[in-house]
């Protein structure tokens, strides 16, 4: 048998991190070892976050802990609510920077247990291109050593935690990035791509083995099969949208390049359940109860056997 190179996905969803992780708390509880099998833990925003906890030795449902017992002081509404949401973000970073600071302290990717990519987008290159312009561009973090002394390993793990979760409008900007969903939601492939890698990652195509969670898919669409909307229509619609066709595009992109050697797992909530949905923790836990996992676990008895 081939050696197997094991990659663990993680979509963001803001609070619906709950349920990725609850997922992960249920599967391993079937096929313990899990997440000590995988060699990567890939991640995007809230699923960035899990990606770094698992990395650094934390337990799924110590994670979902956290969700459930910081949650309504990350996204606590101030006393003039959304009223003014127009002219600046819905949170401060300081809550969030606190519960992150608390876990994780101040190590840094290179002190991490596992390999981790997190997906961020910087708002700045400041480095200008052979075009002679500086630009916006997609960052993804890791903690792969690089032979040529570019890699992250010296960044604090809360540092990159910030910076793939802020979350355009929710979030203030952190060190001039934001949420790693305006390029990747679902890093999958983006995992992939890095495992591929000639200087980092090292593997063969054939040796990749792949199990996708998303945070849950909310059950939105639009009704009408011709629209003539202008920006205020589309306004609302286009984030959601943009992030749920990110994810399946790498979910489609994956199936076609891994076959049966990837897997996702995205339960279809039974309301929609937006990124700061505090008040909806307790039915994202029913939903990780009674979601069905014996699919996924037949396929780890093969990845991970």
């Amino acid at each position: 048998m081939t050696s197997r190179y094991r990659i663990l996905s993680l979509d963001g969803g803001g609070i619906r991190g709950l349920l990725t992780s609850r997922l992960l708390a249920r599967l391993e509880a079937a096929h313990p070892l899990l997440i000590e099998s995988f060699d990567l833990c890939a991640g995007t925003s809230t699923g960035g976050i899990l990606a770094l906890g698992l990395a650094a030795g934390l337990a799924p449902g110590a994670i979902a802990d956290l969700y459930r017992n910081r949650g309504h002081e990350i996204f606590a509404q101030d006393v003039f609510g959304h009223l003014d949401r127009l002219v600046r973000a819905d949170y401060p970073n300081e809550p969030l920077a606190d519960v992150l600071h608390g876990v994780f302290g101040d190590i840094t990717l290179g002190d991490l247990k596992k390999k981790v990519l997190v997906a961020t987008f910087d708002l700045d290159s400041v480095v200008v291109t052979k075009a002679g312009v500086r630009t916006w561009k997609a960052k993804f973090f890791h903690n792969f050593p690089d032979p040529d002394g570019l890699d992250d390993l010296d960044q604090r793990v809360v540092d990159v935690a910030m910076r793939t979760s802020a979350a355009p409008t929710y979030f203030p900007t952190y060190e001039g990035f934001v949420d790693g969903g305006v390029v990747a939601n679902n890093p999958s492939m983006c995992a992939v791509a890095q495992a591929l890698d000639p200087k980092t990652g090292h593997q063969d195509l054939g040796d990749i083995w792949l199990l996708s969670l998303g945070a849950g898919a909310n059950p939105d669409y639009i009704e009408g099969e011709n629209e003539n909307w202008g920006l205020e229509q589309w306004a609302l619609r286009l984030v959601p949208m943009f992030l749920d066709g990110d994810a399946g595009l790498a979910d489609f992109q994956c199936q076609q390049v891994l076959a049966h050697r990837y897997l996702r797992l995205n339960p279809v909530l039974p309301e929609r359940i937006g990124l700061d949905s505090v008040d909806s923790l307790p039915l994202l836990d029913r939903v990780a109860d009674g979601t069905e996992i014996d699919e996924v676990v037949g396929w780890l008895k093969h990845c991970c056997p």
